[in-house]
């Protein structure tokens, strides 16, 4: 399957100023398989270097040891017997079994700079985070600041569901999208019935895979099943304490619960009788350093840029991958391909969909929220405007929108609904279907989104 992200492996490879690379991501979403097997195998062909940490214990013993680049490159040569060049590209996997590694980097950087190397894992910085820890103030862990290069992968978003399971209909939105024009309505549905298959599959991998070689929905089902019970086992490998192991499952297990709830912030209660957020806050923070969540911050009334979070904000949490949202719910799976779909489905399935598309394509998640209740799902800061995004599971109105404008000005509204594409220049309003989302939310992220 093709990954958007080998772009940025690509432009990684061929720029000047190149520092060894760390691949960040959740478990189970593709970054072996796109470093190892789409990237390294067309770009570097028979000169690159696999190591996984995980079964090679000899490297692992030795790297331990040392963070002397030097020695690192020399072993590893004597051991593949395989002589290492600046042509040859060094993959370290799942690092977090040997977090010395990350530390040679920087010399890896200062002193061999002209040897790429990728390194990757799950977990990396909680274990890293514990192994410094362990170690107290008298030993730090060196992590090296400023001497990497760093992408984070996903799960795969819509347009890359789509890209795998019908390019065809993937060129056809991509035209779409830059000629600013609306589907006609056949195909309008047809991509529409897309976005109601990856509501229920979402973007992990081997769940996408298994759909696109059976067509099977319910045997993707089950393989998402599995993979959302690996995430609760990973709780107990990688955490300190019973008790944040227990609040972080809590948490986990009870998104879907919390964003069902009339005003969709986290709610500390709903969990744990008489807790306040500051109980979970480790929690909190260790399922958003592992990719597992996306938290948003609340602004309200007059916003100021740039956005940044309020320490004393609500907030929500949305699951990184949608289809594990879906199967949270508790939904009956054959309610997403229903012809009752758009009445069966709540709001929050659609919300969690544009969360986790935004986040994945670099936006930072904020939401607005006024008095009488009004609220406006994400606003996004871009190229210094803001932009206002209400996101509707049918065609509805945005009855906040003339609140948020009392307050605070904006470039353009954004309505992502099941509806057609249009703008309406004099309510400078944006309606765009959720086929768009992973477009506009790419252009926003790098500043370029234009609107009309």
């Amino acid at each position: 399957m093709e990954r958007i992200a080998i772009r940025e492996l690509i432009q990684w490879k061929n720029s000047k100023r190149r520092k060894p690379l760390i691949v960040w991501g959740a478990r189970q979403v593709g970054k072996t398989y796109l470093i190892k097997d789409l990237f390294a195998k067309k770009y570097y062909k028979n000169d690159y270097i696999y190591i996984d940490f995980k079964v090679e214990d000899e490297l692992n013993q030795f790297c331990s040891k040392t963070a002397n680049a030097e020695k690192i490159i020399e072993y590893i040569s004597l051991l593949k017997g395989k002589r290492i060049t600046e042509k040859t590209l060094l993959i370290f996997d799942e690092v977090q079994e040997c977090p010395n590694i990350v530390s040679a980097l920087k010399y890896f950087c200062q002193d061999f700079r002209e040897i790429p190397v990728i390194a990757t894992g799950s977990m990396v910085r909680i274990k890293i985070q514990r192994v410094t820890n362990r170690r107290g103030s008298g030993e730090k862990f060196l992590f090296p600041v400023g001497k990497i290069d760093q992408i984070t992968i996903y799960p795969m978003t819509f347009d890359e569901f789509l890209m795998n399971s019908n390019q065809v209909l993937y060129d056809k939105v991509c035209d779409a999208y830059k000629a600013r024009a609306p589907l006609d309505f056949q195909i309008h549905t047809l991509v529409m019935d897309q976005i109601y298959k990856y509501l229920l599959i979402g973007g992990m991998p081997e769940a996408v895979e298994s759909f696109i070689e059976s067509g099977d929905l319910f045997e993707a089902r089950e393989i998402l099943k599995s993979l959302y019970d690996n995430y609760l086992s990973d709780m107990d490998l990688y955490q300190a304490s019973r008790e944040a192991i227990l609040r972080s499952r809590t948490i986990f297990s009870n998104i879907y619960r919390e964003l069902n709830k009339e005003s969709k912030n986290f709610s500390p209660g709903l969990l744990e009788e008489k807790s306040k957020t500051r109980d979970f806050a480790t929690a909190i923070e260790w399922l958003s350093m592992a990719h597992i969540v996306n938290q948003s911050y609340q602004l309200k009334e007059h916003i100021t840029m740039p956005l940044m979070k309020d320490g004393d904000a609500s907030f929500r949490l949305f699951l990184g991958d949608v289809g594990m949202f879906s199967y949270q719910s508790g939904i009956n799976a054959a309610s997403f391909v229903s012809n009752d779909r758009e009445n069966t489905l709540s709001g929050i399935f659609f919300e969690n969909f544009v969360a986790s598309e935004l986040i994945a394509k670099g936006n930072p998640l904020f939401y607005w929220r006024g008095k009488a209740s009004c609220e406006l799902e994400f606003i996004i800061e871009s190229d210094n405007k803001l932009f206002p995004i209400d996101v509707k599971k049918g065609r509805g109105v945005l009855n906040s929108l003339e609140k948020f404008s009392h307050h605070n000005k904006y470039e353009c509204a954004v309505k992502i609904s099941s509806g057609n594409y249009g703008f309406d220049e004099g309510k400078k309003l944006l309606t765009v279907p959720f086929y768009f989302v992973p477009f506009i939310a790419d252009d926003m992220a790098q500043g370029t989104f234009d609107w009309k």
